[in-house]
């Protein structure tokens, strides 16, 4: 048994997306640029319509794909294919863009808190001109286990405690878990050795690593291994644990753009300018 330790800690920058929402961006920012398959990873959360509630207009993506999670809140999406769907408070959107798709993301309430995260996975270069996806998953469809006492652990992804989440036919083999943790209570959790991996802390008390601690709002970048030991302290706590298995492929970015090459961005663009996706 090898334990995971941190290697790296980032906090989140304030920034806005969409037409305007604001968010806390956490990978993607000049301190985290990215890690590998992981792209971006965004905090939403306000009770103020006014930081929320111009959405996310029509925007194409192409090249990766955008893992949507509502703690709390309705969010609906539509697509440029006709495919339309509603994210609510627990639920989870699983988005493969493939060769190119373009949808929008608009609040369902103009009032009240709207919470929750978005992940940018990027896709295999054999992949990014694949047939887009969706995977919608509601709040029910995902299996909550409590492995040892005071522990609740939601299985959005991967194979963890008897259990597997609904997530299915992901090329980088990801584990997405949200663990709360009551006062005192502890937990191991396995992870493939090779996949790597980062903690959140976003409710909250501070979470113990290992002898590391990690503060409500810090991401930690962890080393390789094959379990993350958890333990909370006098207070409750919550985090996201998610690994991946990394593609170890060149990256070109270029807005909504994820590819290999500098000419496939170019490709990308005026794919999109003339209405191929």
């Amino acid at each position: 048994m090898s334990t995971r330790s941190i290697v790296r800690r980032v906090r989140g920058l304030p920034a806005s997306d969409g037409a305007g929402v604001k968010l806390t961006r956490v990978i993607g920012q000049r301190a985290l640029e990215m890690l590998d398959p992981f792209l971006m990873l965004d905090e939403f959360g306000s009770d103020s319509a006014s930081d929320y509630v111009a959405g996310f207009p029509d925007h194409p993506h192409r090249g990766f794909e955008t893992v949507t999670y509502m703690l709390d809140g309705r969010m609906r999406h539509r697509d440029n294919a006709g495919n339309e769907g509603l994210l609510e408070s627990g639920s989870v959107q699983w988005m493969t863009a493939g060769r190119g798709i373009v949808h929008s993301e608009m609040p369902e309430q103009d009032h009240g808190l709207m919470r929750g995260f978005q992940l940018w996975v990027n896709l295999p270069a054999a992949d990014k001109m694949g047939a887009p996806r969706y995977q919608d998953i509601a709040p029910e469809k995902i299996p909550m286990v409590e492995p040892a006492e005071g522990v609740h652990v939601r299985v959005v992804a991967g194979d963890v405690f008897g259990v597997s989440g609904p997530v299915n036919g992901v090329a980088t083999q990801p584990v997405y878990l949200d663990i709360a943790l009551q006062a005192g209570a502890r937990i191991s959790v396995p992870l493939p050795e090779e996949h790597n991996a980062f903690a959140y802390v976003f409710e909250g008390d501070a979470v113990s690593l290992g002898d590391e601690h990690l503060q409500r709002g810090e991401l930690a970048v962890l080393s390789a291994g094959d379990s993350l030991e958890l333990a909370a302290g006098e207070n409750v706590a919550r985090l996201l644990v998610v690994a991946g298995k990394p593609l170890k492929e060149p990256v070109a970015k270029y807005g909504p753009f994820v590819m290999n090459t500098p000419e496939q961005i170019v490709q990308a663009i005026q794919d999109y300018q003339s209405g191929n996706f």
